[in-house]
């Protein structure tokens, strides 16, 4: 019998937490095994505001939010201490039969601000299980309106939806040597991108034509057989390209023209990341779903949602007799609520969808600056989410393989001087909304130096 440590152990060092973790954590990371061998896992004490601090005491500035998450900045004790009231209240009830008053606030509160009639929310435990539940629910409406052949989805190149397995069958980047064969009846189209565009077109005329092929599409497919339409409102996975609000509202216009649902999938996008509290208020349509997680509790409790206009949740009015074939144990969450509930709150209170907008604008323009760079070929973005594209040659538009040793070596750097953030062909910026000026200005600093640094290590593989 393996003897077991107290609960309570006595304190131990930065180093041992390191140890520890590579023995005993396996973390959500495609390049793992790398991490651990070059350099351990970094891990974090505490954190405020925009700032991560590690075991070590080193402080770094959240560049990325967590993954898009932290919307409303790290160490906000009053949602620590909401979730602690609800939980000494009432933690759980059955999500198959019940509800929670913390649950029914949060509805409400969610309805009262989402665009158009999308009133009816599906509560899940994150992003994935709000696409997951999106597509049975998108499958099961159109079955039950008489449509039992409509089944197939429409996703886009370059997207990101989540990694269970309906969601994964969406996302381009799904792994099909180890998880393959994937859920059938899926099927892609070409993205926005006015930077390499499919067609070879500019700015909207480009937008548009990815649109159009959607209809294309549908049709090819036959529009008795298609369920549903997704994408991301700005596809960070896709490279953070922001289309003209004329593609949005052309897509709408097709699928009410064949019957097929449009489903937005705002994980990343929503809770003010773009500068609207959600991202469809950019492009002026109302989809038929719409998929939530991350900035809903701003990563302080796991919580995601599926949001349905009247018209779907109204064919389950009608057949009352047939449920919708889905359960999740931990939807709704009381807890869950009560930290979403409080981050809607804090983000009324202190304006913090309208701080991305003017932060955004900012960061957007002074990242422009970067243009100079040899490797910088284009920087866009809308919000507190922008994205800045590496490439080997600006006249090629040549990308640097995301596994390369230039990729590699400018993260070191950036990480060494106290930013952390996604680096592969594109670098992604998306701090926390309550991101100062000044942070911003030293995100800047560190991305300019660190691109100086490495450009002149790389010199001989860099064209003009």
């Amino acid at each position: 019998m393996t003897e077991v440590a107290a609960v309570h152990p006595e304190p131990r060092t930065a180093p041992d937490f390191e140890q520890e973790a590579l023995k005993h954590v396996w973390i959500h990371s495609a390049e793992w095994i790398r991490l651990a061998e070059e350099r351990g896992f970094r891990v974090f004490e505490r954190a405020y505001g925009s700032t991560l601090v590690d075991v070590y005491g080193r402080e770094f500035i959240d560049g990325l939010s967590g993954l898009w998450v932290v919307n409303a900045g790290h160490g906000r004790k009053e949602i620590a201490e909401a979730m602690a009231e609800q939980a000494a209240k009432l933690a759980y009830v059955s999500s198959a039969n019940h509800t929670t008053v913390a649950t029914v606030r949060l509805a409400h509160e969610l309805a009262l601000r989402l665009p158009g009639d999308l009133n009816r929310v599906f509560f899940c435990s994150g992003g994935s299980e709000a696409v997951e539940s999106a597509i049975k629910i998108a499958k099961q409406v159109q079955a039950m309106r008489g449509f039992p052949k409509r089944y197939k989805i429409i996703a886009r190149r370059g997207s990101y939806h989540g990694m269970t397995y309906g969601a994964m069958s969406l996302t381009q980047s799904r792994n099909e040597k180890f998880f393959g064969p994937f859920m059938y009846g899926v099927y892609y189209v070409p993205s926005p991108n006015r930077y390499r565009n499919d067609f070879g077109l500019e700015g909207e005329e480009g937008d548009l034509m990815c649109a159009n092929y959607v209809e294309q599409e549908i049709l090819y497919q036959d529009p008795e057989t298609v369920a549903a339409v997704i994408g991301e409102p700005i596809s960070t996975s896709n490279g953070v390209h922001v289309p003209s609000p004329k593609y949005w509202q052309r897509l709408r216009e097709i699928c009410d023209k064949y019957g097929v649902l449009l489903i937005m999938d705002e994980v990343i996008n929503g809770f003010g990341r773009t500068g609207k509290l959600f991202a469809a208020e950019h492009f002026g349509i109302v989809p038929d779903l719409m998929t939530m997680a991350k900035g809903i509790t701003s990563g302080y409790a796991p919580m995601g949602a599926v949001a349905v206009r009247d018209s779907v949740f109204q064919i389950f009015q009608e057949q009352k007799e047939v449920p919708l074939g889905h359960l999740l144990t931990f939807g709704g969450h009381a807890v869950a609520a009560a930290a979403a509930l409080k981050n809607l709150e804090i983000f009324e209170r202190e304006g913090l969808v309208q701080q991305s907008a003017e932060k955004g604008a900012y960061l957007l323009e002074r990242l422009k600056e970067l243009l100079r760079h040899p490797t910088v070929g284009d920087v866009r973005g809308l919000g507190l989410m922008c994205g800045i594209e590496l490439v080997k040659s600006k006249t090629t538009k040549e990308k640097w393989p995301r596994n390369s040793a230039f990729i590699k070596a400018l993260e070191r750097r950036m990480n060494e001087k106290g930013l952390l953030t996604r680096v592969w062909e594109i670098v992604h910026v998306a701090p926390p909304l309550v991101v100062t000026y000044e942070e911003l200005d030293r995100i800047v600093t560190i991305i300019d130096e660190a691109l100086t640094e490495t450009e002149n290590e790389f010199a001989s593989e860099i064209r003009d």
